[in-house]
C-alpha cells in the first residue's frame, strides 16, 4: 500500500509517500517540501500570527493534492514543538482542519521521541544493545534510551536549533559573549536530564536522527548523502568541538559554502552544532552514529505495525474493493463468537501505543483549494 506521512515541524513542513506493506522496508516513492520556520512568525506573546497560519494552510492543501494525486491509501498528519509550545497552537490546529479538513495530530515531546526511537531501533536491530537516540529539531531537542522497541525513558527539551538561533544569537557572526552564554545555557539545561538518563545505564550505540546530526557530520566529513543510506556515517566529539568553533566565527553567508549546508539551515548550523558538542561531552562518548531514518519511519512502521495486530488482510475501507472468501468470513465470525478460545498471539492488544495514531480513514478533499472529492 502506499502511504503518506504528514510532517509539520519546526523548520520545514513535509509530505513524504512511501510504499510498504506489513513487514517490509518502506521504500521511498516521492516526496513534496518546502521550508517553513514556524518558530519565525511567532509573535510577542507566542502566538503564531496569521502570515504564519496562512503559510500552513497553503502546504497542507498542497500537499494533500499531492498525496491524492499520487494514489496514497492513508494519510497520517502530524505536527511537533512548533505547534505543540505555541500559545494559540489548539486554535491553529481548529483552523487547518476547518479550512482543509486535514486533522494535524499533535505530538507531545515524549512521544516524538519514543517514535523516533522506535525507528532507529527497527534501523539497527536488536544486535544494537541499549540505545541512546538523540534528535535536534527546530525547536525542542528529543532524547530517548532504552533496550526494547519502545524506550525506557524518552523526553524533550527547548533546545531546538531554530528557538536557540531566534532568542541567543542575533548577529552575524554572533558575538563571542552571546556564543559563550548559549553554551552556558544549553548545559545547566542538560545537567540535570543526563543525569536521568545516567541511571538507566551506558548505551551501547549513540544515534543521530536529524537533519541537523547529518548536516554536522557532513561538514566533518562524512559521505553524502548521494552515496545512500547504508554507508556508515559517524559524527566524531573531537570534529564537533573544531567545527563549532569555526562556526562561530563565520557568516551565515559563508556557511553556505560548507558541504551539506543549505540556506534554510545556514543560520541555525552553530546552535545546533553546539547543542550537539554538549550532548555528547555530557554523555561522555567519543562519537555518535548517524541513522538515516527517524520520526517519519518511525509513525510509518507503527502505522504497519497497527495493520498486523488489528486487520492484517484486510484493507481499509476506502481501498479498491474485492471479492472476499465467504467461507472464510463465516469461519472468523464462528471463530469470533467462541468462548474462551486462546487468542493466536497473546499480548498484541496490550502494544503499547504512545502515539494516537488514527485509523485509515479516505483522504478527505479540502474545503478550499483542493480536488473534488
Amino acid at each position: 500500500m502506499r502511504l503518506g506521512v504528514l510532517d509539520i515541524g519546526s523548520n520545514t513542513v513535509h509530505l513524504l509517500l512511501v510504499d510498504a506493506h506489513p513487514g517490509a522496508r518502506p521504500v521511498a516513492f516521492a516526496s513534496h517540501k518546502r521550508p517553513l520556520s514556524l518558530v519565525q512568525y511567532l509573535d510577542g506573546d507566542g502566538n503564531i500570527n496569521d502570515a504564519g497560519q496562512h503559510e500552513l494552510i497553503e502546504f497542507v492543501l498542497e500537499a494533500w493534492e499531492f498525496a491524492a494525486s499520487h494514489k496514497a491509501e492513508d494519510l497520517l498528519a502530524f505536527c511537533t514543538s512548533a505547534i505543540r509550545e505555541a500559545t494559540n497552537g489548539p486554535e491553529v490546529l481548529a483552523r487547518v482542519k476547518h479550512e482543509t479538513t486535514v486533522t494535524l495530530q499533535e505530538l507531545t515531546g515524549s512521544e516524538e521521541a519514543s517514535m523516533t526511537f522506535f525507528a532507529v531501533r527497527r534501523w539497527y536491530g536488536w544486535g544494537a544493545g541499549n540505545i541512546l537516540d538523540l534528535d535536534i529539531g527546530g525547536g525542542s531537542f528529543e532524547m530517548a534510551y532504552g533496550t526494547d522497541e519502545l524506550p525506557e525513558y524518552a523526553t524533550s527539551v527547548p533546545l531546538g536549533a531554530s528557538r536557540l538561533t531566534r532568542d541567543w544569537l542575533h548577529d552575524d557572526p554572533p558575538s563571542a559573549k552571546s556564543v559563550k552564554e548559549l553554551r552556558r545555557y544549553i548545559r545547566s539545561t542538560l545537567k540535570p536530564v543526563v543525569r536521568d538518563f545516567h541511571e538507566l545505564g551506558r548505551a551501547n550505540l549513540v544515534a543521530g536522527t536529524s537533519k541537523t546530526f547529518r548536516s554536522l557530520a557532513r561538514i566533518a566529513g562524512a559521505a553524502p548523502s548521494a552515496a545512500g543510506p547504508y554507508v556508515k556515517r559517524e559524527l566524531h566529539a573531537a570534529d564537533l568541538g573544531l567545527w563549532a568553533q569555526r562556526i562561530s566565527a563565520m557568516t551565515v553567508e559563508d556557511r553556505l559554502y560548507l558541504p551539506g549546508v543549505s540556506d534554510a539551515r545556514a543560520r541555525q548550523l552553530l546552535a545546533g552544532a553546539l547543542v550537539a558538542e554538549a550532548a555528547l561531552e555530557l554523555f561522555e562518548f567519543p562519537k555518535m552514529e548517524i541513522c538515516p531514518w527517524a520520526l517519519r519511519e518511525g509513525l510509518i512502521l507503527r502505522r504497519l505495525d497497527q495493520l498486523v495486530f488489528e486487520d492484517a488482510l484486510d484493507p481499509a475501507p476506502h481501498v479498491g474493493k474485492r471479492k472476499k472468501d465467504k467461507s472464510k468470513k463465516k469461519a472468523a465470525k464462528e471463530a469470533a463468537k467462541a468462548p474462551d478460545k486462546e487468542e493466536p498471539h497473546p499480548g498484541f492488544k496490550e502494544f503499547p501505543v504512545p502515539v494516537n495514531t488514527p485509523s485509515p480513514s479516505p483522504i478527505p478533499a479540502p474545503v478550499a483549494g483542493g480536488l473534488a472529492s
